[in-house]
């Protein structure tokens, strides 16, 4: 059941300092395109649909390069654009053992897709020609502009019939002092379109302001979970606990409410070879499980492994394909295929 899914937001160059070395030590670096949008319709494609990405790219050599990428990536560009001069960017310097991982952005706020204007896309045409449409918290936090477009897109899409999936995603980075004050209204307003919602309880906290006299994670999520369902009317909610260890060792463990339950994946360990983009993959997951009507059980073990994956692959864009996610849930891996 092959599903029209695309995804709104920014194609960011990702510029990756090599080795794990500090920008400070590094003369050479490695760039890619990325982006929640990308990974998300590059992921689902993967999976078997047709992933669209809804964004605005340079018209100059950075612009090329950033559509070559995205089509070899399997990404359908019908509704990419074409204006400006800027592409957003962001540096990687990957942590190593006690020393995390960092990102540093700069020209956001120039980007040819944080600077096209309203009236640049048709919304309602593009409204009627898909059947889901994501969108990802991040491009909340860049301007007014961008969020007014992320709302009438959303409105558009629920009026023609389509599905709304939205991942809050917060990053304080981006948010700036009394961040959590000035986002509660705008992700509301997203809450109150979605049908699919990406959280969990420390975004019910912090960004909606809800309270809890529990301590412990699992019971915060089974008590304010729910409540965020009802408040919101939103058919699904899913999202991930993560904890993390010596050695680059994580454990992950995805869960899903629906209809009133909570449906948990087993908590999985796995060695870390590049954390940036493994969340998009479990989106995805939770995003194919539904339109393949699966169960609860199945949904939430294929979106955690996709994330487990997404992991162990260089790059933020998830690349497994249904097949290979598939064999990983069934432990079906070999020490090499030939």
């Amino acid at each position: 059941m092959n599903k029209r899914i695309a995804a709104f937001g920014e194609v960011m160059m990702r510029l990756q300092v090599p080795n794990s070395e500090l920008l400070t030590q590094a003369n050479t670096l490695q760039y890619s395109f990325s982006g929640t949008g990308v990974n998300i319709a590059a992921a689902l494609a993967k999976m078997g649909h047709k992933g669209y990405l809804i964004s605005t790219l340079p018209e100059n050599a950075l612009g090329e390069a950033a559509y070559s990428y995205i089509r070899k990536l399997g990404i359908e560009t019908d509704f990419v654009y074409r204006c400006g001069s800027y592409i957003g960017m962001y540096f990687l310097e990957s942590g190593f053992g006690s020393r995390s991982s960092r990102v540093t952005y700069t020209n956001r706020q120039e980007s040819s897709f944080n600077t096209a204007p309203r009236s640049f896309y048709s919304f309602k045409d593009i409204a009627n020609s898909i059947d889901f449409v994501h969108f990802c918290g991040i491009t909340l936090s860049v301007n007014d502009e961008a969020r007014v477009q992320m709302k009438e897109l959303a409105r558009n899409v629920k009026a023609a019939g389509g599905k709304v999936v939205f991942d809050c995603n917060y990053r304080p980075s981006l948010w700036g002092n009394n961040g959590y004050q000035i986002a509660k209204p705008h992700y509301e307003e997203m809450l109150e379109l979605a049908d699919i919602a990406m959280m969990n309880e420390k975004d019910a906290m912090l960004i909606l302001g809800m309270h809890t006299n529990q301590w412990d994670r699992q019971a915060q999520l089974e008590e304010l979970i729910p409540k965020v369902a009802e408040r919101y009317d939103i058919s699904i909610i899913a999202g991930t606990h993560r904890n993390i260890h010596d050695n680059h060792q994580h454990t992950l463990k995805g869960f899903l409410y629906k209809d009133s339950q909570f449906t948990y994946s087993k908590a999985l360990q796995f060695a870390v070879l590049d954390r940036i983009g493994a969340g998009d993959a479990f989106t995805s997951g939770i995003i194919h499980g539904f339109i393949q009507n699966e169960s609860y059980q199945w949904t939430v073990d294929f979106a955690v492994t996709a994330a487990k994956l997404a992991h162990t692959i260089v790059g933020d864009t998830p690349l497994s394909t249904e097949r290979e996610i598939m064999q990983a849930m069934n432990h079906k891996v070999a020490d090499v295929v030939r």
